[in-house]
């Protein structure tokens, strides 16, 4: 395989990872990879970002991406887990870890692969 296929797949893997930790990252890295990065420019930036501490902006934005997959195909009860759980997380009472556990059963009963292929829901 080829640098630049390994690149590919390796933020195919990891870009919904570091838009949860870093915004910021994630429009570096999608610029970079534009250009003609290495394989190890990419892996540097995607180890970077995962060390800055996700903030609460930074998770519902990766959330609202991740649930972008389902919004049309969710059926009236999922709709309303999201919504329950995303006004949890913004009054406190709901963990990250619940949001991306209900996104995980929801790629499995969907079998979006992307998703299920993404780190952030290992």
């Amino acid at each position: 395989m080829n640098e630049r296929r390994m690149m590919e797949e390796l933020w195919s893997r990891e870009k919904y990872r570091v838009m949860y930790h870093s915004q910021a990252h994630y429009d570096q890295i999608r610029q970079t990879l534009k250009g003609q990065p290495d394989l190890k420019e990419i892996e540097m930036l995607i180890s970077e970002a995962v060390k800055i501490p996700a903030t609460p902006g930074s998770v519902r934005n990766a959330v609202q991406h991740m649930w972008g997959y389902f919004k049309k195909q969710a059926d009236e009860e999922e709709k309303e887990e999201y919504r329950r759980l995303m006004d949890g997380f913004s009054s406190g009472s709901t963990r990250e870890e619940d949001l991306l556990l209900f996104l995980r059963r929801l790629a499995e009963k969907y079998d979006v692969e992307y998703l299920l292929n993404s780190t952030i829901l290992e």
